[in-house]
């Protein structure tokens, strides 16, 4: 026999002796929360967990809502979240451009104060791109109105920055 075998059995424990959920399993109710399997501890459930999750909502749990809306609905729902996709990109592109290709200007750091905001928007616009999408796909599958945007004014009010910045710095002095 080996070191390991029990009198009488040779077999190694297998997926069939263990059991198939959570719920199966016996629970003592006694148990503090962090020895108890079916509990999620204090370390899995943390702040940053529950903000992660309610920002981030997977396609599955939204699928889990209501019945599913006409096939050209979400459809123009996800061209919308591959618009805000190339604009975030597009985004990204302008600041690496203006901080690597345009020609300095007479103020020192003018390309860094016009491209830093352009690629901090990008991040802004590919995160809240996603939950845009989530929340109205959520919404169209429980029939709700469509919830209102605040994604475009973001972006018209930094764009509009970056341009007045642009436009102060071209009249006083231009490219050197």
């Amino acid at each position: 026999m080996t070191g390991g075998s029990t009198a009488g059995s040779d077999r190694q424990p297998g997926p069939a002796d263990q059991p198939a959920s959570l719920s199966e399993r016996s629970v003592d109710p006694t148990r503090p929360t962090a020895q108890r399997p079916d509990r999620p501890t204090e370390r899995t459930n943390s702040w940053w967990r529950r903000i992660w999750r309610t920002w981030w909502r997977s396609p599955r749990e939204i699928e889990e809502v209501g019945e599913t809306p006409d096939y050209r609905f979400t459809l123009a729902n996800e061209r919308t979240f591959l618009a805000w996709v190339r604009t975030a990109l597009a985004l990204l592109a302008a600041g690496v451009a203006v901080v690597q290709l345009v020609p300095g200007f007479s103020v020192p750091g003018a390309r860094h104060v016009l491209g830093i905001p352009l690629v901090v928007l990008s991040v802004i616009v590919s995160a809240l791109g996603y939950r845009h999408w989530a929340d109205r796909e959520r919404s169209m599958r429980a029939r709700q109105p469509l919830p209102v945007p605040g994604l475009p004014r973001v972006l018209a009010l930094v764009v509009l920055a970056v341009s007045l910045a642009a436009l102060v710095f071209v009249l006083l002095g231009g490219p050197r």
